[in-house]
């Protein structure tokens, strides 16, 4: 690594980490990045549901390129908070850190005591999802799920359908393989509905009673697009959306849906979790209400939480509820550090590809323009118009942050030190083709 006048070190890098590090490239900044796997494509490897071959693929030789930047060092295996503390980088001297580690914990399900029959009864959806997008791998030595018949899942956002998905998939695969019909994953996500109506099959006569959603809100409130409501007419227009987007999915995948369901106890039998109390619920001006006097209980083989994902807690780090405390909107400026700062689902706490990478590129052109001061050519004028006031009192300041000569030994050590820890030798494309897992496209011979 040379000795570049301005660093900045990125935590993650994914599609927001892999974004803030070129758009630094871009303007000559070098940066190192870190990520805690060995491979830096964070949920696009380990949270896109697998069947989406197409799209991870796109997308992660999107990363490559970024990260293949001359400017751009990564550093593998190297997790914030396990490997390196936060108060030590920190001490390094570095010019700004980006935190672009994502969101990989679930929101944990609002009953008391529920955690506690995790893997007896309950499973969280970021391991269940990890294990079905790797347990077809040679190697693979992780948690291990079985499916059963009449699962719960809850839920209401994309990955909850994702969830649906693969219960259904795993159920019908599993027993049209009994019946002798070789059915493969990628043949049921074009649609469940047209391979058994191909085979003259329903789910009863599999014996299949499916998989059952339940959300607090309406079909309609179901957050399935992104798609921006600022008046009443885009309003109607996103919840229609909403629901074509539901009815498409229940049409093809002939999962259940229970909507205005809310979880409020646990249904416990034998140290196992069989089941949930869930309450009606009503949406008054757009808040969740509970119907009094409409607890039910509900049995099932298992129970599927599925309500999103919060950033990991790190020792250092502030938080604000079950994100990292931020600043200001401008920069995302972690609070009590003047060049600490959260792109991404570090920020939102979501995993939607489009949404990540805008965060990355917008609040990096900011840290860039604002705290870097020397980029070529101007803001653009909404950019410019938001950190005008911020960036008037630090820019002199800022603007002379150098990496003094010290601190890029101390740097350059520190990286030596990582890479001998993971074995990388420095040739980004070179590992990565090394370390690719196996696909199951390959594994059937899929072409895509």
């Amino acid at each position: 690594m040379s000795s570049p006048k301005h660093l900045v070190a990125i935590f993650g890098g994914a599609v927001s980490g892999s974004e803030a590090a070129y758009q630094l490239a871009q303007r000559g900044v070098s940066s190192i990045v870190f990520d805690q796997n060995a491979l830096p494509y964070g949920k696009i490897e380990d949270g896109l549901p697998k069947w989406h071959s197409k799209l991870r693929d796109k997308e992660e030789n999107r990363i490559n390129e970024k990260l293949s930047h001359p400017l751009v060092t990564y550093v593998p295996l190297t997790k914030l908070g396990r490997d390196i503390s936060f108060e030590e980088v920190t001490s390094w001297g570095f010019c700004a850190i980006l935190l672009a580690i994502g969101a990989w914990k679930d929101r944990p399900l609002p009953i008391p005591g529920i955690n506690q029959y995790i893997g007896k009864g309950l499973v969280y959806q970021n391991p269940f999802i990890y294990w079905y997008n790797h347990k077809h791998e040679q190697n693979y030595a992780g948690e291990v799920y079985e499916i059963k018949d009449n699962m719960v899942i809850v839920g209401g956002g994309l990955a909850s359908l994702d969830v649906a998905k693969v219960i259904m998939f795993e159920l019908v695969e599993k027993a049209l393989t009994k019946l002798g019909h070789e059915i493969d994953m990628f043949k049921l996500d074009r649609s469940i509905a047209k391979v058994l109506a191909s085979l003259d099959l329903t789910l009863e006569d599999l014996g299949i009673q499916g998989c059952t959603l339940y959300y607090r809100r309406r079909i309609k409130d179901m957050p399935l697009s992104p798609s921006p409501a600022n008046t009443p007419e885009e309003l109607a227009k996103v919840q229609m959306v909403q629901e074509k987007i539901l009815n498409n999915y229940r049409s093809k995948y002939l999962f259940k849906m229970e909507p205005l369901h809310m979880p409020v106890d646990k249904i416990v039998e034998n140290d196992r979790l069989v089941g949930l109390v869930f309450q009606g619920t009503k949406v008054e001006n757009g808040r969740v209400v509970p119907v009094p006097d409409s607890k039910k209980e509900v049995r099932c083989s298992y129970v599927i939480s599925s309500i999103g994902s919060i950033p990991d807690h790190i020792p250092g780090i502030p938080t604000k509820g079950q994100t990292y405390d931020v600043e200001d909107e401008v920069y995302c400026r972690i609070a009590g550090y003047t060049r600490v700062f959260a792109l991404g689902n570090t920020v939102t706490g979501r995993g939607n590809i489009k949404e990540s990478l805008a965060h990355g590129r917008e609040i990096s052109k900011n840290v860039i323009e604002g705290y870097l001061g020397h980029a070529s050519g101007e803001p653009d004028q909404e950019v410019a118009d938001r950190i005008g006031s911020a960036v008037t009192a630090i820019t002199e300041e800022i603007r002379n942050c150098q990496v003094s000569p010290a601190s890029q030994k101390v740097i350059q050590d520190h990286i030596k030190r990582h890479h001998e820890r993971a074995g990388y030798r420095g040739d980004y494309m070179t590992w990565v083709k090394s370390h690719l897992p196996d696909r199951l496209e390959h594994q059937l011979g899929v072409k895509h």
